[in-house]
């Protein structure tokens, strides 16, 4: 099944299926809060937090790679997380996006998103959700990727909810899923 074409997860899928179904809602339903604006809609804040669009953007992108490269694969990171000094500015990822345009901070997204699928798809092909990532946490224990993929579904469904609130501050967008 392309997951990536789904509009809701299977109401009786696979375990896989449904996850991914669920994570595909959140990406599509989060790019939609983000499409369509300038830089300056990006960059629009909803005090008092200090998150913008553009910021989940990047932090996405990150977490995207974060997860799926570096913990699933157990690969490094590449451009440009790669030279960043994350002592320096634990925060780079929400620091910087201004510098971007939104061109570039869609496509960072894009191409994680990109990897991620593909990481995924890796991994499924040798077998089910309850794989274990080549990463050990805290603990010394291993996440499986169920638990990679519910992670990244909260991770969405907190920051879609902030884009939700951001995005009506600037132009009155809500709903919860793309108009068909």
């Amino acid at each position: 099944m392309d997951n990536a074409q789904l509009t809701e997860p299977p109401i009786a899928g696979t375990e896989a299926d449904t996850l991914l179904g669920a994570l595909e809602r959140n990406r599509r339903t989060f790019a939609w809060k983000c499409g369509g604006l300038d830089a300056a809609g990006l960059n629009k804040q909803h005090p008092p937090s200090t998150v913008t669009l553009g910021g989940l953007l990047k932090h996405l992108a990150l977490v995207e790679d974060e997860y799926f490269t570096r913990r699933l694969l157990g690969k490094e990171l590449g451009a440009p997380w790669d030279s960043v000094d994350w002592d320096a500015d634990p925060d780079w990822e929400w620091h910087s996006a201004p510098d971007d345009s939104p061109e570039e901070l869609t496509a960072l997204w894009e191409a994680a998103v990109g990897r991620s699928r593909a990481a995924v798809a890796e991994v499924l092909t040798a077998g089910g959700v309850d794989q274990l990532a080549d990463w050990k946490g805290r603990g010394g224990a291993s996440p499986s990727l169920r638990y990679i993929l519910v992670d990244l579904i909260e991770e969405y469904a907190r920051h879609t909810g902030h884009a939700d609130l951001i995005r009506e501050s600037i132009d009155g967008l809500t709903g919860e899923g793309v108009p068909q």
